[in-house]
């Protein structure tokens, strides 16, 4: 059993280890109300651009462009999305399951990974993935620049024919206790064939291109592409902090029952020890008389 001097040094460690706790929380919190302010702010104009895009496409009639091209998909790559840091509950191990249950061992010929973040750099490359390259600094708030780069070299992947197709999978932020695991395809990218460029869709006869379809899409998909990866990092960081202050939460909630049951604890023995000195000198008492 514990001595009573045990139990008042585990009181000081657990208040040690709540106040820590609190800290991150409370440090979360503040970058959980940016994160989903930019995740929330960005998803209608990412939703619109989309759809914009893909019925810009389908207008543009008989225009080829090698992001337009679908061919047999002997290489897929999987840009993973996870944290840099730990600490936010089952954040991580919730992104590493849907790619476990997803890609079987079995099942992944021809199954590229490329992880972005320290926790999915150091989790796929000490298992049985096959890993094009990785992005281990995340960060922890969005990064355009970053977003640009993981777009370009994507893009540049595509386009040299070393992937036939490539998808996102993050964490879609929904509420600060909710959060859903996606797959979502970035490349190729599929045209709206109801938009047509030959009057079959009213609603698409007034497209004019200037200066042309090939010089827009030139420069609008590189573009829709850094969005895209953009969107996909702000929703999964803004994931990554609920998931981080809810966790933190819990710990300081924990702590604090930690504390009072060794607190109650002590008492018992304190009062126990009391109980035994007064008979201790009650015996002594009646030993004189």
């Amino acid at each position: 059993m514990a001595t009573l001097k045990q139990i008042r040094r585990r009181i000081r460690s657990v208040k040690s280890t709540q106040q820590i706790t609190r800290a991150m929380e409370m440090v979360a919190a503040a970058k959980l109300k940016r994160a989903t302010d930019r995740a929330l702010a960005s998803r209608p104009y990412a939703r619109k651009a989309a759809e914009v895009l893909r019925s810009l496409a389908g207008a543009a009639g008989s225009l080829s462009h090698p992001l337009f091209e679908e061919r047999p998909v002997a290489r897929k790559l999987v840009v993973v999305i996870a944290s840099d840091k730990g600490l936010c509950g089952s954040y991580n191990m919730t992104v590493f399951r849907r790619m476990e249950n997803e890609y079987p061992r079995a099942n992944r010929s021809g199954l590229l990974l490329y992880p972005v973040g320290r926790r999915a750099d150091a989790y796929f490359g000490k298992r049985p993935w096959e890993l094009i390259a990785s992005l281990p600094e995340l960060g922890d708030q969005t990064n355009p620049q970053k977003a640009k780069r993981l777009a370009a070299e994507l893009v540049q992947l595509y386009l040299d024919k070393k992937v036939d197709s490539v998808s996102l999978v993050f964490t879609r932020y929904v509420s600060v206790i909710s959060r859903r695991v996606v797959e979502e395809p970035l490349l190729p990218i599929v045209p709206d064939k109801s938009a047509t460029a030959d009057g079959d869709n009213a609603a698409n006869e007034n497209y004019i291109f200037e200066p042309s379809p090939e010089a827009i899409f030139e420069t609008l998909l590189p573009r829709y592409i850094e969005n895209r990866v953009l969107q996909a990092m702000s929703e999964s960081l803004a994931s990554e902090h609920a998931a981080r202050m809810v966790s933190m939460g819990a710990a300081s909630k924990n702590a604090k029952e930690v504390i009072e049951r060794l607190t109650l604890e002590g008492n018992k023995l304190r009062q126990a020890a009391i109980t035994r000195e007064i008979s201790e000198i009650v015996g002594g008492v009646e030993a004189l008389k």
